[in-house]
């Protein structure tokens, strides 16, 4: 935009000052070694004008080889066929409404993958090009990712394949023998495969909860919550079961706040969190329930519920990997998945959760979880 002057309806001259370019990283007072994506500029001839630390630490060739040599040379790529990538894509010549290349994959020499997108700019429409702008991103996160996926539909495989044969097995034996077997022997052979056809359904949960939580998805449906009356049907449960019921000690600090929360999701974590204390720790299982501050800005009031053991802990190197998918400890089983989902579920409802060293020598991990509203005020 060029500066000029305008009439004003009194007479006066009125000096017209264009607007800020906000994307103009000169005016913004930013250094191209700021970006942290490689950015590589080269001029209406082909240059290089351009190079910041990024883009030379990315490709490993120093600014000062890049600087002033063509663009093909200073940033020789080619595609996935192994065909040069500015010979193919042409970016001063060809097509004059070309604005550039959308982001793809590309190779450096030693056969590096990076992301790469470029734009033409032009200063009039269908003109020559003026600059050509390249962006480079390393791939390394893309490709950790791809690796926690692939991680994931072999963990998750692995867990179907026995109960999914269990199942198999029992069935194809009860169709064809029927007669041979008692009652009993059918009726614990029904009991397996009910048993594994749970698990089955715990686990393909799991990966629904994994994706919802992954994409933000997670909904969360507030109604009142009775911590307290939550926390003793899973001890009673667990008593049921045939654990001693002296091994479960449960403290209510009273007045405890009105809790709204999603009555489902708040089931699973305390089931989680209670199962790794009573399957991995040792001695008495410690739950603890207490008014505390609000992990929510604007709010003063929450509730924390603390669960701890007496076993051999969790060593400190670990503790910062222990929401992290498939971390499972030392001889754990399972899919490593569950505090993972833990920890999507409280954050999902404001909380947080953290984990340490209990006073008897166990884990200890504790979730606090804002008052909230009910659902149809949220």
């Amino acid at each position: 935009m060029s500066v000029g002057t305008s009439s004003a309806p009194g007479g006066q001259d009125v000096h017209l000052v264009p607007a800020p370019r906000h994307g103009d990283p000169a005016r913004l007072g930013i250094d191209p070694d700021e970006l942290p994506d490689g950015l590589v500029v080269a001029d209406e001839h082909g240059y290089v004008i351009c190079f910041n630390a990024a883009a030379a630490r990315i490709t490993a060739v120093p600014a000062a080889e890049a600087l002033g040599h063509r663009l093909e040379k200073a940033l020789p790529l080619e595609d996935l066929e192994g065909r040069r990538w500015w010979q193919i894509t042409d970016p001063y010549g060809g097509l004059a409404i070309r604005a550039g290349q959308p982001e793809r994959n590309l190779l450096l020499p030693g056969g590096r993958e990076v992301l790469v997108s470029a734009r033409y700019v032009r200063t009039e429409p269908a003109g020559p090009v003026r600059r050509v702008i390249v962006s480079l991103r390393d791939t390394e996160a893309r490709r950790r990712t791809e690796r926690s996926h692939a991680e994931l539909i072999a963990t998750v495989a692995h867990e179907l394949r026995s109960p999914l044969t269990s199942v198999k097995g029992f069935t194809a034996t009860l169709l064809a023998k029927w007669e041979r077997f008692t009652d009993d022997q059918k009726r614990l052979m029904l009991e397996t495969v009910d048993a594994d056809a749970d698990r089955v359904t715990r686990l393909i949960a799991e990966l629904l909860d994994i994706s919802r939580i992954d994409s933000g998805r997670l909904e969360v449906r507030r109604q009142p919550v009775d911590m307290g009356a939550a926390v003793g049907r899973h001890i009673q449960a667990y008593v049921a079961a045939g654990q001693p019921a002296d091994r479960f000690l449960l403290r209510i600090e009273q007045p405890l706040p009105d809790l709204w929360a999603d009555p489902d999701k708040i089931d699973q974590v305390l089931s989680n969190l209670l199962e790794n204390a009573v399957r991995h720790g040792e001695g008495t299982v410690t739950i603890e329930i207490t008014p505390s501050a609000s992990p929510r800005e604007g709010e003063d009031v929450g509730t924390s519920v603390t669960v701890s053991d007496e076993g051999p802990g969790i060593p400190e190197e670990s503790m910062n990997r222990v929401f992290t998918r498939f971390w499972r400890g030392s001889k754990r089983g399972g899919t490593g998945l569950g505090l993972y989902i833990v920890k999507g579920i409280v954050e999902a409802h404001g909380g947080t959760i953290t984990v340490g060293r209990a006073p008897g020598g166990g884990a200890e991990f504790r979730f606090t979880l804002p008052v909230s509203a009910p659902a149809y005020l949220a």
